[in-house]
């Protein structure tokens, strides 16, 4: 019965995928129809909502409403002007130099706001434009912010990072894993930079104006008071001053007073701030709530247990069993969002990459970015149709040019999988 029960369960949650219903109904459906074949094993069919309510009984769950707010407060707050500037002012003199502005600021803007969508759409939507005066293709603006705002998920303060402190079951907290995204994410950065660095040279695109030292520290202390934001949350949570949760209220408090006195917000927008983010809070807890539920059935299955024994009786070497549940996670993360994918592969693979002795704090940085590859790329890739949207171009025009980036980002994958100091150095420094 049980293997009936995994295979109704697979076949109906890819099914419905096919069917284009979305994730959260297709992820409640699957479960709920698997459950019923144990029918005769368990209290009731009222089992599905009782673990969906109980999988959203967390108190770090309540950083997430208050870290989307705090996003969207940014991205209408004039935040991201601020901190376009202040990259411009610092990069724009090199070869190529605006689609460095574009990545360095998707980088700031994303770790600060925790949101990789809010990033492509707040810097986007600017710096497009301003790229294609100079002579950049409007697709590889698209292609350099899509990959870019990657790096917020990593960069704390992250709520994906947060949702797989929830599904590690305490085995990697969340100021640890907060602390061990700077070194990949900025690596990330870099490493997209570099490939710019080859296309600005190679098409002679034009250098910017050098900013004197003068303009530079005008422009950062103007997106000063957004930059310490950071400083705020992250070195808060890591001194152990306030939990992520409180971080998250800081957060919100933080940026409505100061896009308040930058003058770019007014109180009357508030209540469409709030609308805005209370729906996209309410997709997102949906998704955990289905989640939670397909992961304990996986658990009740036994579904862990039988893949961890499988990867580890088949490949006996640790690197290869590193490299396929890499492969595995890439191929999930094409059709499906990062929410769940976080939620319902951690339990799956957390134990068969502590068996070989991965730290659950390094496979939480090297899941996430597997499920940034997944969010660039077709057909579930939200962040690609976000990107190209606020691009004005098609997702079939963008995918060629971003083709490259994608590459860039499965070599630091690689890195990352193989290096386990690159994320594990900042949390053995802090003694996390």
């Amino acid at each position: 019965m049980e293997v009936i029960s995994i295979i109704v369960l697979f076949v109906s949650f890819f099914g419905l995928l096919l069917l284009k219903v979305p994730v959260a109904y297709s992820i409640g459906i699957a479960t709920t129809l698997s459950l019923l074949l144990n029918i005769d094993k368990m209290p009731g069919i009222t089992t599905i909502a009782q673990r969906m309510t109980t999988g959203i009984d967390s108190f770090a769950l309540l950083a997430i409403p208050f870290f989307v707010l705090a996003g969207e407060i940014m991205k209408r707050g004039g935040i991201a002007n601020r901190l376009i500037n202040f990259a411009k002012s610092l990069v724009a003199s090199l070869p190529g130099g605006l689609a460095y502005v574009n990545i360095l600021a998707s980088m700031l803007f994303g770790a600060i706001s925790g949101s990789a969508l809010a990033a492509a759409s707040a810097i986007g939507s600017i710096m497009t434009d301003r790229m294609e005066e100079e002579g950049y293709p409007r697709t590889l603006s698209a292609s350099i912010n899509i990959t870019a705002s990657t790096t917020g998920l990593l960069i704390p303060p992250s709520n994906i990072l947060i949702v797989y402190a929830l599904a590690s079951g305490g085995t990697a907290s969340v100021a640890a894993l907060f602390i061990a995204g700077y070194i990949p994410g900025i690596l990330l950065g870099f490493a997209i930079m570099g490939y710019v660095a080859f296309i600005a040279i190679s098409k002679g695109y034009a250098k910017g104006k050098r900013a004197t030292l003068f303009e530079v520290w005008t422009f950062f202390r103007k997106a000063f008071f957004s930059l310490l934001l950071l400083v705020i949350v992250v070195g808060g949570i890591v001194a152990g001053i306030f939990t992520a949760t409180e971080a998250s209220v800081i957060a919100v408090l933080y940026a409505a007073v100061l896009s308040l006195i930058y003058g770019d917000m007014k109180t009357k927008d508030f209540p469409d701030v709030l609308l805005t983010s209370a729906k996209t809070t309410a997709v997102v807890m949906f998704l955990i709530c289905t989640s939670m539920a397909m992961s304990w059935l996986f658990s009740f299955e036994g579904i862990p247990e039988m893949i961890s024994t499988f990867l580890l009786d088949s490949l006996n070497n640790k690197f290869a069993i590193f490299l396929a549940i890499n492969i595995i996670l890439l191929v999930v993360g094409t059709f499906m969002d990062m929410t769940p994918a976080v939620l319902i592969f951690t339990p799956i693979f957390l134990p068969v990459v502590t068996a070989l002795g991965m730290d659950p704090v390094h496979f939480g940085i090297v899941i996430v970015l597997n499920l940034c590859i997944g969010i660039c790329t077709p057909p579930v890739g939200t962040l690609l149709f976000v990107g190209s949207g606020v691009a004005k171009v098609s997702v079939t025009q963008v995918i060629k040019p971003l083709l490259p980036f994608l590459a860039i980002m499965v070599a630091v994958l690689m890195l990352i999988s193989y290096i386990p100091e690159i994320s594990m150095f900042l949390p053995r420094l802090f003694g996390l």
